[in-house]
């Protein structure tokens, strides 16, 4: 039977396999993953259909692969362990005289006293056991760590502080840097600051935050009143909620806010669909989910696609002010920076209050500057003031 590259989405056209966790022979159960392919957007596992053998690799790790491509084929049966069992069945010394070839071990290395890991070990370090042996004593793998540590740090102390590692990009890595190059060379981008006093979330937050857990099962954070801000500053403002297609300004009757979050790939920017529908909790709860599926690489495509607003928030790594570069084919982004407590006048008072600095980049082709500083200003009201979210007003 073929292994099949699934169906990619319109937007995504192919695909690079990146690793296959079986080898021709191995035998594997029904549904169990088989081989994976980065896209632009997100890691594709291709299951097993059926219980079978590996009989054939047609793309290795690295190929560039399309969709419904033949990759590979099994033959289908039962899964088998039959040849674990015949390993560890062989006689000790066929084993450990394989495993010496196999590690490229000399005819007198072998004869060193020393496990089959050891003899691994001492293959990728470079180490001969001869130097190791002594008269009747067992040589361990803690022998060949430290021999070749004493080996490293005698022959590159000096090479070690100037060597240099080359990776190859990742399919996501390359896909966001073209993105965001283009986005810089076709829009009209221009960046406009202010800060918001966060004060007033944070004694909201600090009131209800133990109920909000208790019924709702998802912790009260900013972003959540970020998101019901911006949807609220969308509606005022329809302008920054539309894009430019062809000669033609199309506005959204919607409001997806994209999210842009860290994983170990890289940034994405799940959707939240709908938010002018959702409430705190579910933009809580929809949030929580999609951070422990970036983690774990486990958005889908879908969720990854589209999306008319986006939030991006610096604040967590410790950026104090910044200028995000828009999403295309969005035409705004508003980015999110520390709290940073800072001395600030109140009706004549000096204060000292936990202040946000808040950036909207803009596409200034669609939005004038007028518009963009007063949708600043409007979620900015409207996080200085919380019960105007709650209470929609």
């Amino acid at each position: 039977m073929d292994i099949k590259v699934p169906t990619f989405p319109e937007s995504v056209e192919d695909g690079v396999i990146t690793t296959w966790h079986k080898k021709v022979g191995d035998s594997f159960n029904r549904d169990e993953i088989l081989v994976e392919i980065e896209t632009d957007k997100v890691i594709v596992e291709v299951p097993a259909p059926q219980a079978g053998t590996l009989t054939k690799v047609a793309a290795n790790e690295g190929d560039v692969v399309l969709a419904q491509q033949v990759i590979g084929s099994f033959k289908e049966g039962k899964s088998s362990s039959a040849t674990s069992e015949t390993k560890t069945t062989a006689e000790p010394k066929a084993v450990a005289e394989s495993l010496g070839a196999a590690n490229g071990a000399t005819p007198a290395t072998s004869k060193v006293k020393a496990g089959p890991a050891t003899r691994r070990l001492a293959s990728e370090k470079g180490v001969n056991l001869n130097d190791l042996a002594g008269a009747g004593e067992m040589v361990t793998k803690e022998d060949v760590l430290n021999f070749s540590s004493g080996q490293q740090s005698k022959t590159n102390q000096k090479s070690a502080a100037r060597t240099e590692k080359r990776v190859p990009m990742t399919r996501l890595r390359n896909s966001l840097a073209n993105r965001l190059v283009n986005s810089q060379q076709t829009t009209a981008s221009l960046t406009t600051f202010n800060e918001v006093n966060m004060q007033p979330v944070m004694d909201l937050r600090s009131k209800y935050k133990d109920a909000f857990v208790t019924k709702h099962g998802a912790k009260l954070g900013f972003m959540s009143f970020f998101v019901k801000a911006s949807v609220m500053a969308l509606a005022k403002y329809p302008e920054v909620n539309s894009y430019i297609e062809d000669n033609n300004i199309v506005y959204h009757n919607y409001a997806d806010i994209g999210i842009a979050v860290s994983s170990p790939r890289g940034l994405v920017v799940p959707i939240l669909r709908d938010t002018q529908l959702m409430g705190l909790a579910d933009i809580e709860n929809q949030i929580a989910g999609y951070a422990n599926k970036a983690q774990d690489g486990k958005l889908t495509l879908e969720e990854l696609q589209g999306g008319t607003f986006t939030i991006s928030n610096g604040g967590v790594f410790g950026s104090l002010v910044s200028t995000p570069i828009i999403n295309p084919p969005q035409t705004a982004i508003l980015g999110m920076h520390k709290i940073q407590e800072r001395a600030m006048v109140v009706k004549g008072k000096l204060e000292i209050l936990p202040m946000m600095y808040l950036a909207l980049t803009y596409d200034h082709r669609m939005i004038d500057g007028k518009t963009a500083v007063q949708f600043l200003v409007s979620i900015i009201d409207f996080l200085e003031n919380p019960g105007s979210i709650l209470l929609d007003l």
